[in-house]
């Protein structure tokens, strides 16, 4: 109503519906309440009541713009799950009632290659589920907040049974260490697999590690983690980096590393753990460059390779077998209102080994 008149809303008002969460508006990275829009559901989309978000340390690099690419209000999360609330006309794999996920992206440009190859975390165009430009040029928003719609294509069915607070982390910590042991054939029974780093990425991929049937080791430099990583995550064997004759004792009997650390450190030392032709993969992302010598990698043919995330289909893959083997990520419960000291445990590595927020019960509007 405007001077006594009706005034029609603008076509954009029209293709948006009101949603709430908690955004970071600077550089602080400090999470408050925030009123925003999502677009209404389309066709091909659903849309997901959130009742569950995990906390990774993307988000916290994300609101403190560590990387240099944050658009404020920034509302992070992409570990989201909950219960899909309205599905559109042309939507065949999802009904209201049934539980989803949505983790690290809403879209890709679904033509070229990788798109064709079910690798729409490589595609050139691909969208990530928060700081990042949508198709109708809005910025995205993450999962600390009530609801989000996406494409059918790029939402994760949740198996019964599947324990959706626990799950919520495998949509990024889960496939991020997956898809590269499936690539490189560390789920192969018998094969032998370090773990660089016991935190929310190395303590799933222990987890996926025995499942898969494969002989577990956690390298660590924290000689106080060795009774947690094998009496109560289940490694086989526990190996301290930093100590000498350990090292050597495991030199050339791993098929393969998975690299979870992102602070800065030594590589070139595990290379000595591999056996020949044997593969590092780097999940972490280190601020500083690797520091790497040629003569340990020219000799045994060893390679030091990366990986992110995974495309839906696979993604799809881990979530189902994660189900029927009982992994799920070890997790502290919080309310929306912890949140910022969350935070700032993330940056000490002060959990085990990843928050969730619980939205469906702590967040609300008022």
């Amino acid at each position: 109503m405007e001077n006594g008149n009706n005034v029609a809303a603008s076509p954009e008002e029209v293709r948006r519906s009101p949603a709430f969460g908690w955004a970071a508006r600077d550089t602080s990275g400090v999470l408050s309440p925030f009123t925003f829009s999502r677009r209404k559901n389309g066709e091909n989309d659903v849309t997901i009541k959130i009742l569950y978000c995990g906390i990774c340390h993307s988000d916290l690099h994300s609101v403190k713009n560590e990387w240099q690419n944050s658009v404020y209000p920034i509302v992070p999360g992409h570990e989201i799950v909950g219960v899909v609330t309205e599905v559109g006309g042309k939507v065949d794999r999802f009904k209201v009632g049934d539980h989803a996920g949505v983790g690290c992206m809403v879209n890709s440009c679904r033509s070229c290659h990788e798109c064709a190859g079910h690798l729409e975390n490589h595609c050139p165009g691909m969208i990530f589920t928060y700081n990042s430009t949508d198709v109708d040029g809005t910025v995205t928003y993450g999962g600390y907040s009530d609801s989000v719609v996406v494409e059918e294509h790029f939402a994760v069915r949740f198996p019964a049974g599947m324990p959706l607070d626990r799950g919520a982390p495998l949509l990024c910590a889960g496939i991020t260490v997956y898809s590269p042991m499936k690539r490189f054939g560390f789920d192969v029974p018998g094969k032998h697999i370090g773990v660089v780093g016991l935190g929310g990425l190395g303590h799933v991929a222990v987890k996926f590690g025995k499942a898969f049937g494969a002989k577990v080791t956690v390298i660590s430099t924290s000689p106080s983690k060795r009774q947690e990583a094998v009496e109560r995550l289940g490694a086989d064997a526990f190996l301290v980096s930093k100590d000498p004759d350990e090292m050597k004792a495991a030199w050339g009997t791993m098929d393969g590393i998975i690299n979870t650390v992102s602070g800065n450190h030594e590589v070139t030392p595990l290379l000595s753990l591999l056996k020949t032709f044997g593969q590092m993969v780097m999940v972490g992302a280190p601020e500083k460059p690797l520091e790497i010598y040629a003569f340990p990698l020219l000799l045994g043919g060893k390679s030091i390779v990366g990986s992110a995330i995974g495309g839906m289909k696979e993604t799809q893959e881990m979530i189902d077998f994660a189900a029927e083997h009982n992994v799920t990520a070890d997790i502290e419960l919080i309310s929306m209102d912890y949140v910022n000291e969350a935070m700032e445990r993330v940056a000490k590595a002060d959990v085990r080994y990843r928050f969730v927020i619980d939205i469906g019960n702590t967040l609300s509007a008022t």
